[in-house]
């Protein structure tokens, strides 16, 4: 059913590009918000600001747009909210849910060691509470700056119904009052997450499991706010095919190198979806379809394998359901970049060209390695082609390329056409068709292997097939 209060979120650190990971993270919020009829968020997080740049945002800027993953509201900056995390903490002081610590590293490393030689978990033990410091006698340094400690509540648990794991519970005693803001006041990730959450009032966190034990603390936060707390849901990592962590080796690069690669954001769309969730047996469908679908249930509880195979095999179909002038221009824009200039005078019809290669190819990249041969000029772009053309030349196929040549300076110029001329062609000179078929592909296309050879000839200029047979 519609839920217009539904409001997701994709929160991406700008510390690289974005990546298969944090892409499929952003269509399941996007896709879960679509949904519902409610509405999707996209939030920087951008205090790490050693790590973030300017770029790093514009790659993730450009790999949503691609892939059409637009938001409703955003995007928000974590930095240009820091005087609603300095009030909130402010309040929090006030209340009592967080306390100034003056612990140095020093004292928390032998704090810590001390924990592990008695057996006992390693934790911050609470010295700068206030009873405690009172208790102790804890005087702060005159020439230190505190740290902010969020006040973990004592007992009890934790606990949350994942959207994906189910029941969750950890118990409070696991977790220790974490810095909620560092000396300088800049405020810590787990902190920022909640003040952002509770303003923009997200409904619905789906994230990867890699967040699961930052929950807890969130949500005792969050409580510590007067906050309605949101639905959580971990989605499980995506491995490779080997089955180890997501790596460069494995595809982990970023979205816009799949565009460059020739890929097609529907494709993408399509087989992230189906990396950790699904609907039935379907393997093939548009967002559409996938915005119908996608209400939060059968998301997988296992990891994911990113099969690079699986997503050109996608590709192709997607890429072969496209109309060729749709392809043409894809493709064109491709050979340009090369330096190839599809629309001068004469030049080959390209739609033609795609719709003759494009069961060939699984990319737009490769689609315009196939179409860039109707464009070279083989004696100027193959070294090797004349020491290739007398291998593959038996001698009585050089009368038949002449023979052939004399034909085509006369025939219809259309498909038909040509094949008629190549048939008279073996008859009278009593060869072969791999015979006359190779060579000529070799003078005119610089490749031994292309499509019938007779769609291949009809796609070039007349003018240009007849120079490089009798060249």
């Amino acid at each position: 059913m519609p839920d217009p209060t539904v409001r997701t979120r994709f929160a991406p650190s700008p510390t690289g590009f974005l990546h298969i990971g944090g892409a499929r993270t952003a269509l399941f919020a996007w896709a879960f918000a679509r949904h519902h009829g409610g509405t999707f968020i996209l939030r920087i997080e951008d205090t790490d600001v050693e790590r973030s740049t300017p770029e790093a945002v514009q790659a993730i800027l450009d790999g949503m747009a691609w892939l059409g993953l637009a938001h409703d509201e955003g995007p928000f900056y974590q930095m240009q909210r820091m005087d609603r995390y300095r009030e909130v903490i402010g309040q929090m002081l006030e209340a009592g849910t967080a306390y100034h610590c003056w612990s140095t590293p020093a004292e928390l490393d032998a704090m810590r060691e001390a924990q592990r030689a008695r057996g006992d978990k390693p934790r911050y033990d609470g010295r700068w509470r206030p009873e405690n410091r009172a208790r102790l006698g804890l005087v702060p340094p005159a020439d230190a700056k505190p740290v902010v400690r969020f006040r973990n509540p004592d007992d009890g648990d934790v606990a949350w119904d994942d959207l994906v794991k189910g029941p969750i519970s950890i118990g409070n005693a696991e977790l220790d009052d974490f810095v909620i803001a560092r000396s300088d006041g800049t405020p810590t990730y787990n902190f920022c997450v909640c003040v952002d959450d509770w303003d923009m009032r997200i409904t619905h966190v789906i994230r990867g499991d890699d967040h699961v034990n930052n929950t807890p603390r969130q949500i005792n936060v969050l409580r510590a706010l007067g906050a309605v707390l949101p639905r959580y849901g971990h989605v499980p990592m995506i491995h490779g095919a080997d089955g180890q962590k997501l790596s460069k080796r494995h595809g982990a690069v970023s979205v816009m190198q799949y565009d460059t690669d020739g890929y097609l954001p529907e494709a993408v769309i399509n087989y992230l979806a189906r990396l950790g969730w699904s609907h039935g047996n379907e393997e093939v469908f548009g967002r559409e379809q996938l915005v119908s679908w996608f209400d939060g249930t059968h998301l997988s509880h296992s990891p994911s394998q990113f099969d690079v195979d699986k997503l050109k095999w996608l590709n192709a179909h997607y890429l072969k359901a496209l109309p060729d002038a749709v392809l043409a221009e894809g493709t064109a824009a491709r050979l340009r970049g090369r330096g190839v200039a599809t629309d001068a005078p004469g030049a080959p019809d390209l739609a033609a060209a795609c719709a003759l290669f494009k069961d060939r190819a699984a990319t737009l990249e490769e689609l315009a390695d196939l179409a860039e041969m109707l464009w070279i000029d083989p004696a100027h772009s193959n070294p090797a082609l004349a020491e290739e053309l007398a291998a593959q030349t038996k001698p009585e196929a050089v009368p038949a390329i002449a023979g052939l040549a004399d034909r085509l300076a006369s025939c219809e110029w259309s498909k038909a056409g040509i094949a008629a001329a190549i048939k008279d062609t073996l008859g009278a000179h009593g060869v072969k068709m791999p015979q006359l078929a190779v060579p000529v592909r070799l003078k005119v296309f610089g490749r031994a292997q292309t499509p019938s050879v007779d769609a291949m000839l009809a796609l070039m200029p007349r003018e240009t097939v007849l120079a490089r047979l009798r060249a």
